[in-house]
């Protein structure tokens, strides 16, 4: 069995790929919001990069990264390293 290393991402880019990843699903920040289980301030504070998402929020981003496919691929590359 191999235990898989969480996506963490560094503050300065957790605006970004936020937004980035927010776009690519076509989606509003309340509808964001909605699909990760977290409020519009929350998506907002990240995409200002004044906070970034819990482990939890970021094993549900990673569950949308995987179901989006090549979209999710490229994000994955663009700003994680790991993968």
């Amino acid at each position: 069995m191999t235990i898989k290393k969480p996506l963490v991402i560094n503050q300065p880019q957790v605006g970004e790929f936020i937004h980035d990843l927010r776009r690519a699903l076509g989606l509003t920040q309340e509808q964001f919001a909605v699909a990760l289980g977290v409020t519009y301030g929350t998506i907002n504070r990240w995409e200002k990069g004044r906070s970034k998402p819990s482990p939890l929020a970021m094993k549900k981003i990673e569950e949308i990264l995987q179901e989006i496919g090549q979209k999710g691929t490229d994000l994955l590359s663009q700003y994680f390293s790991e993968h």
